[in-house]
């Protein structure tokens, strides 16, 4: 069952290493991480979700790397064999949990960016199972079209979906998680939309989400990419 949640987004400059200069710019959007995922802690499963290129379970030996983002960063930096590299959203988890020495025995699941909700759904229903008390930490970002500046360009739309993800993430309405069209988020580039209906069909479980509490950490888009932190608990859960 799903007792806890948090939800962060993944660019890379939420390293202060890489983002050099302009770090301190986002030390509360870190800070916000830093306390929605230590309430993970304590329980049986911990799985880190977000985007990447297809939906699989990564293996024990997969590591995290931020060498094509510019920091000669690799942890466990003697990579082997046929060890594969975690995508980018998941070498972010792996970081921020690295942070509150919470990575061990993590596991690692990508969702593909365009499956289809129904399959995200499954997909957290199935996490939601796989141990007496699960804790998830899902890596997305919202759209990457609120300004008229690169990576996206303004879209009107842009702003009023972020909003909508916002109160849901706020108010455990996995409802409206579920609910998200995939071709509204595909045109305002919100790569966190697989990833939050996975939490979604992990909140129906047990429970279901009227059971959950949540709590909006920050919600920000200082690059014109919109970046939403939250914290989901559940009764009996850690505090």
């Amino acid at each position: 069952m799903l007792v806890s949640a948090a939800v962060c987004p993944h660019p890379p400059l939420l390293v202060p290493e890489t983002a050099g200069e302009a770090a301190p710019e986002l030390d509360a959007l870190r800070a916000a991480c830093d306390r929605a995922v230590r309430r993970l802690e304590g329980n049986d499963a911990l799985v880190v979700v977000g985007g990447g290129p297809e939906t699989r379970e990564y293996r024990e030996d997969a590591y995290a790397t931020l060498r094509p983002y510019g920091l000669d960063w690799t942890i466990p930096g003697d990579v082997r064999g046929a060890a594969e590299a975690l995508p980018l959203s998941l070498t972010m988890g792996f970081w921020l949990l690295e942070r509150q020495g919470l990575g061990t025995g993590a596991r690692y699941q990508a969702v593909a960016f365009d499956d289809p909700p129904e399959r995200c759904l499954t997909l957290g229903r199935e996490l939601a199972v796989s141990a007496e008390r699960v804790a998830l930490l899902v890596m997305g970002d919202g759209s990457a079209r609120r300004s008229e500046k690169p990576p996206g360009h303004l879209d009107e739309r842009a702003a009023p979906y972020d909003e909508g993800v916002a109160g849901a993430l706020g108010r455990a309405d996995a409802c409206a998680l579920a609910g998200l069209d995939p071709g509204l988020s595909r045109d305002v580039q919100a790569a966190g939309r697989a990833a939050w209906q996975v939490l979604a069909g992990a909140a129906a479980q047990g429970g279901g989400a009227a059971a959950l509490t949540a709590e909006l950490l920050a919600d920000e888009a200082p690059y014109g990419v919109g970046y939403l932190v939250a914290s989901w608990s559940r009764a009996g859960g850690p505090a």
